[in-house]
């Protein structure tokens, strides 16, 4: 790379790098005025929204997404609403051309659905973190003050208050970024809006027989999207069960731990006589006042007992008061409960028994059952410790949310990075060459000459194999160009040595009548006179293409072609034909079809330029009302070539001098032509014929005999 080119290169993502950094201040600066001035607002995304205005997509995401984490470093709880700022900046993306044109019907619309983001979507976000909450705060008071007025509920009553408080900050920021905007100079945004990363492009097909159903752009998008989700779903899985997991081994720690310290003081010796005297037995207070400072010890410990076990249900030694369940008294038997009942085997042998978790009429509980027994290894009772799990639920759905959040941000700054790297080097890229490629011309020298030029200034440098296949498509187009202009020229060439060969040998029939002249060249001239009116005039316009006049044009001089083979005595007779020689000579036409047959014959192929040739050599002498020969063929029936070689060649004969007769007046020719129209000639070639009279004069008397 040039140091030209690593200058631009470093030039395009310091302004990048600068729209980013200058933008997440602006969100930061907008918190602190926030917090200063003790607003009820956030005031967090002015630099969202004003990135969106200048840069697009790529900075935009990136400042809505570093501003939550930065924020974030200060406050953990911000991080996790990257989510609602992304899908702000996309949003404001979108609606950035509006934006910028003031148009505010279109404005109002944005802040709704900012509003519907950051107050519907946060507040619920906010709600789920705090487990079940929406903690305190201007919105909660608003909300209190909403449910008095319209009793909904508290969680209705705040998402609504969050949603109005948050339709007042979108208005802020959105009128602060346009602020900025407005006084920002315009040489700076057009500068800005001409980088590479400005905005990821909408690339549309113009070419209506385009095959593309599914473009590149989804399917990268869906790839990105599905991949990273998948990534996420797992990730996301993995976590909270991790969390999971070791809550609740925290929880049964901690419980075993409870569970230990008090075996550890319990006087084994004297469980019979606290189950028959209970707190008038010797220690017993003493015994449940440390069990009480054991259960305020952690607000997760609901329940603290010691239990016997026996057949006939659960004899009560210790039972303490808790909020909701009186304890039982020393001595009291209960039935088993779901725990003791599913592990009744293992406790009534004075075994251990598992950590059991089971949700029940006393709520979601963790239970941890310690064995007391005496030397000889006898178990005397159990001490239980149940651990409440129902804030487990709160802070796993909280950290669901958290995370769920966070991956989301991620995930939508994974994708617009994605998709603008897809974009950028490989689907632009490969369309820029493919709307190339169906432009590209090659029907004349100039065509050919812009074709190149366009796929030059593509310049498309991805340093990749797309790159190779770039330049290995320019090296085919040049050369194709180069080969086309060689065979043109060499076309051009065969047309002229084509040309040139049938002018010789018309020349070489004509040199045997000597009464002809120059009739080959003016009769040709004459058809093309004809044949360039009836396309101004639109006559035949379905036949009468550039290619069908030039090829009647170059084949007209063959049209006499079959007179080699009519003798000298005939051809150059000075008198009147005879009817026997007048039958010799019309068999021309049919001589001249035989020659031509050949040719093609010889050809291998019948070509537009052989075919006319035949069709005016044969029927040339052919009649619109059909008495002519050599078939007698009538109306359109005759070819068009034929119909209007038939008009010059009978012109000609008229104006020039023959052996046997003085030439006529152009006049008097023309008024003959018009006699015939309908009769001999086909009255629309006549019409043509005659409404380019002048020109027909001027190369009549161009030719006139001398």
């Amino acid at each position: 790379m040039t140091k030209l080119n690593k200058s631009r290169v470093g030039k395009k993502w310091l302004s990048l790098f600068c729209i980013i950094v200058i933008c997440i201040l602006l969100n930061i600066l907008g918190t602190r005025i926030n917090a200063f001035f003790g607003l009820p607002l956030y005031i967090d995304n002015i630099g969202t929204i004003l990135a969106a205005l200048v840069g697009g997509y790529i900075p935009c995401v990136t400042v809505g997404f570093l501003s939550n984490v930065i924020s974030g470093l200060f406050n953990g709880v911000s991080t996790y609403y990257c989510v609602i700022t992304v899908l702000i900046a996309g949003i404001a993306v979108m609606y950035a051309h509006q934006f910028r044109r003031l148009r505010i019907q279109y404005i109002l619309l944005a802040i709704l659905i900012f509003a519907l983001l950051g107050g519907g979507l946060g507040g619920l976000l906010t709600w789920l973190i705090n487990g079940m909450s929406f903690g305190e705060g201007f919105a909660v008071d608003l909300a209190e003050k909403i449910n008095s007025a319209v009793p909904m509920g508290y969680f209705l009553s705040n998402m609504l208050s969050t949603f109005l408080v948050d339709v007042a900050d979108k208005f802020v920021v959105t009128l602060a970024a346009l602020i900025l905007y407005k006084l920002l100079p315009n040489r700076l945004i057009e500068y800005l809006r001409h980088k590479e990363w400005y905005y990821i492009s909408i690339y549309k097909r113009h070419d209506k027989k385009s095959s593309i159903r599914f473009p590149l752009r989804t399917k990268v998008a869906l790839l990105v999207a599905l991949s990273t989700s998948l990534v996420a779903a797992s990730s996301i899985a993995i976590c909270v069960l991790q969390y999971h997991n070791s809550t609740v081994d925290e929880f049964t720690n901690q419980a075993r731990h409870a569970s230990a310290v008090i075996a550890k003081h319990v006087d084994g010796s004297r469980i019979d006589e606290y189950l028959k005297y209970g707190e008038k037995a010797k220690g017993y207070l003493k015994t449940k006042e440390l069990m009480q400072s054991v259960s305020d010890s952690s607000p997760e410990i609901k329940y603290i007992y010691v239990y016997r076990i026996e057949k006939d249900g659960t004899h009560v030694v210790f039972d303490l008061d808790t909020e909701d369940v009186a304890a039982n008294h020393p001595g009291d038997v209960i039935p088993y409960d779901t725990t003791i009942e599913k592990y009744s085997d293992l406790l009534l042998k004075g075994k251990d028994m598992p950590m059991d978790i089971t949700n029940n009429q006393y709520g979601w509980i963790l239970t941890v059952y310690k064995p007391l027994r005496d030397s000889q290894g006898k178990t005397l009772c159990y001490v239980g410790v149940d651990m409440s799990m129902s804030e487990l639920r709160e802070d796993e759905i909280a950290f669901l949310a958290k995370i769920i959040s966070l991956f989301i941000g991620v995930l939508v700054l994974i994708r617009t990075y994605a998709v603008w790297i897809a974009e950028r080097h490989f689907i632009t890229p490969v369309n820029s060459i493919a709307d190339a490629a169906n432009s590209l011309s090659f029907d004349t020298p100039l065509a050919r000459e812009t074709s190149i030029k366009i796929l030059n200034q593509l310049d498309i440098h991805t340093g990749d194999e797309l790159e190779n296949l770039y330049n290995a498509y320019c090296l085919t187009t040049a050369d194709t160009i180069r080969y086309i202009d060689e065979v043109q020229r060499k076309n051009k060439q065969i047309t002229r040595l084509q040309n040139g060969i049938i002018l010789v040998l018309a020349d070489i029939v004509e040199s045997r009548d000597q009464c002809t002249g120059d009739h080959v060249r003016k009769t040709a001239a004459y058809c093309g006179i004809i044949m360039h009116q009836m396309q101004k005039e639109h006559i035949y316009e379905d036949k009468l293409t550039d290619q069908f006049v030039s090829e009647v044009i170059n084949s007209a001089p063959l049209h006499d072609v079959g007179k080699i083979k009519v003798s000298d005595t005939i051809l150059n007779k000075p008198g009147k034909l005879t009817d026997e020689e007048l039958s010799i000579m019309k068999t021309h036409t049919s001589a001249g079809g035989e020659i031509i047959d050949k040719a093609i014959t010889t050809v291998g192929e019948e070509t537009e330029y052989l075919t006319e040739a035949k069709n005016l050599a044969e029927y040339h002498h052919e009649k619109w009302d059909g008495t002519g020969y050599p078939e007698g063929l009538s109306g359109e029936d005759i070819p068009l070539s034929a119909r209007i070689m038939a008009v010059a060649d009978v012109f000609d004969a008229l104006v020039s001098r023959r052996s046997y007769k003085e030439p006529f007046s152009v006049e008097k020719a023309f008024d003959i032509i018009r006699e015939g129209s309908g009769s001999h000639f086909d009255p629309l070639v006549v019409k043509a014929f005659l409404d380019a009279e002048d020109e027909v004069r001027e190369v009549q008397k161009m030719n006139m005999d001398i």
